[in-house]
This record gives C-alpha cells, structure tokens and sequence, in this order.
C-alpha cells in the first residue's frame, strides 16, 4: 500500500457545511477552480477544499487508487506513472491546480472514452458530505463490492450540486506497451464511418479524432499488434503529443472561435447540419464552433437524440435544458441529498 503526505479536513469542512445549512447560505464548492468557466456563476461562500487532500491508499497490485478530493489530478497520475498504470478515462486538466474531485465533478473524459469507458465507469466509490455535514460513503474499493444504488455514481458530472466530494476510489490500468499515432486525408462525414467500421473489429484503437480537415487515429496496446495495424491501416505517423492536445481540449480547431458547442451524440448519428465540424469520440461528440450563441442548438441536439453543452461563449444556460420529468427528477436527488440547497445551487440549472 501507497499513501503520500496530505491533509485530512473533514471535521472543518464539515462543520462549515452546518452552519451554511443552518443559515441557508450558498456555499461555491472550489477545488482549483480549473473548471470555473463550464457551468452557470454560483453566488455563495467559497468553500475551500484544496488543502484536503493526499492519496489515502494506493495497492498497484490491486489496480486501485483511493485518494482525498482536493488531491492534484497531476500527483495522482504521477503516483500511478511511478507504477506503470494510468487512469483510462484520461480526464482533461485544465492547469496545474486541477484536483482529483474536480475531474469527477465535472465527468468529463478523454478521447479513450469511446474504447475504454467513461470516468464514470471507473469510480468504484466514494465519500461525501451531504447538506446536513454529514459524512457518508457509497461503494467499495473492489468491484465485486459495487452494488446496489450506485449513489457515488451520481457525483460525476454532478459539479458539485449534490454534495462535498472527499474521498474517490478509481479504477486503474496498466499503461499500453506501445501506441502510436496516424493522422489521415479525410472528410468527417467519410472518416466516422470508416471508424466505426473499425470499431466493429477487434483492433487496438484507442483514440479517434477529426479536426474538421484531417483524421486522426491512435493505437494502443501490444507492441506487435500496434506496429500490424498501423501497417494495414497506413496513413502517416504523427506526434503522440497531438493527443495531449485533444484530451485537453487546447487542440487549434477547439480554440479558435469565439462560441464553441460541445454536442454529444449517439456514434452513428450523422445530422447533416453538423458536417464538417470537428469531432472527438468517433463522432460521439461534435465540436460546432460558431459566432453567436444560438438557442435553437438544444432543440437540435434533442431531436438528435443527444445533448449540448454551450462550452465557451457566455450564456445563463449553459446545459441541455431538462425535460419536465427529469428535472423533477433531479429536484427530487437535490432535495435528499442537500435539502437546504446550498451546494452550488444553479451551477446547472436554475433553482437546482
């Protein structure tokens, strides 16, 4: 077992989360406020959970890592670096300040998403603070503990509006023995479905990415089933350092615009008013960069059977707008879970 230095703020935190109950008043869940931008403003308190922090227990052997919220994501990769392991979802960064909570707060995945699993699919359990500084603890840290309601579940791309993360238990893997990466000449709309032609053989991809001109591909996995498929996929060899870039959405075709959709598909999905824009997930997300917000972007991404999320650009809404029965859905987890509302209320959505 691998533990590192660190700070244990339960009692603090938790005596500050009664009191704000008690008195109604909103508190700003803060990590390293790497992801400020993504979500509506939320006016409360600060609520600092940075200092709480430091991996709890780390047994490489058991290809599970349990560490404190406030943990940088950066320390936490480095510990499982040292071991030969990673996190498979590879969550986004944002900056050095970024933390372990943060990324589970937030949910979001990187480009392996689509070949290896979501972050959701990775958080074997969890400790939080609930709206009453109640301290509870939902899963286990081995997966055949992992039953039941899978309420530590909910926390991921929660943003903070159901309760303090403490403690999260992940999942972990060894790191591929080899990878490389392929970039190709090839329209978006011919290029996803050759991916997902691709997909249905059992080839090592492990990345798939379309910047709006060109494909990109990358293999992981066995040395000599890396190098055979590279070989009969052809294409060109690229930078692996492209895909840093991408997981952490600083690639040139996501930065450029002033107004940047981030539309989430079912991967066969193939709207026409999206050919063109570049793409991650093998076509599972869209990017649509624009110039102005447009509103009618959710209704569209609705009938499509998905959902967007305004990723830059400025707006009271941010989300896919929830359909009635699911908002009172939420309400209901929201009303159990901090019954005094005072968690990030309206990070997401109004009144939440």
């Amino acid at each position: 077992m691998r533990t590192s230095n660190g700070s244990d703020l339960t009692e603090a935190l938790a005596d500050r989360v009664r009191q704000a109950t008690a008195a109604r008043a909103p508190l700003r869940i803060a990590g390293g406020a790497t992801k400020a931008f993504l979500g509506r403003p939320v006016v409360g308190e600060p609520l600092e959970v940075g200092g709480h922090r430091g991996i709890v227990d780390y047994d490489p052997s058991e290809l599970v890592i349990t560490a404190r919220a406030g943990t940088p994501l950066a320390e936490v990769e480095t510990a499982l670096a040292a071991e030969n392991q990673a996190l498979c979802f590879e969550p986004p960064s944002f900056g050095a300040a970024g933390t372990l909570g943060g990324a589970v707060a937030s949910g979001l995945s990187g480009p392996r998403r689509p070949f290896a699993g979501a972050l959701r699919d990775y958080v074997l359990g969890a400790r939080i603070l609930d709206g009453r500084g109640e301290a509870l603890r939902f899963g286990g840290t081995v997966f055949k503990n992992v039953a039941g309601f899978d309420a530590f579940r909910l926390m991921t791309g929660a943003h903070g509006g159901l309760g303090v993360i403490l403690e999260v238990s992940l999942r972990v893997a060894p790191v591929p023995r080899a990878e490389t990466a392929l970039v190709f000449d090839m329209a978006g709309e011919a290029a996803r479905r050759w991916v997902i032609d691709l997909m249905r053989r059992p080839l090592p991809l492990s990345g798939a990415f379309h910047d709006g001109e060109r494909l990109h591909l990358r293999l992981s996995g066995g040395e000599t089933a890396v190098a055979k498929t590279a070989e009969a996929l052809g294409g060109e060899r690229e930078p692996l350092a492209l895909w840093t870039s991408v997981r952490n959405m600083t690639h040139p075709a996501l930065v450029a615009s002033p107004v940047l959709w981030r539309i989430a598909l079912p991967q066969t999905s193939a709207p026409p008013e999206l050919d063109g824009c570049a793409w991650d997930w093998a076509g599972g997300v869209r990017w649509l960069a624009a110039g102005a917000v447009d509103p009618d972007i959710w209704s569209l991404a609705a009938r499509w059977e998905g959902h967007a999320t305004l990723w830059r650009g400025g707006s009271d809404q941010v989300f896919q707008p929830l359909a009635p029965a699911l908002l009172s859905l939420h309400q209901r987890v929201k009303a159990a879970l901090d019954p005094a509302g005072v968690f990030n209320p309206g990070r997401m959505y109004e009144g939440l």
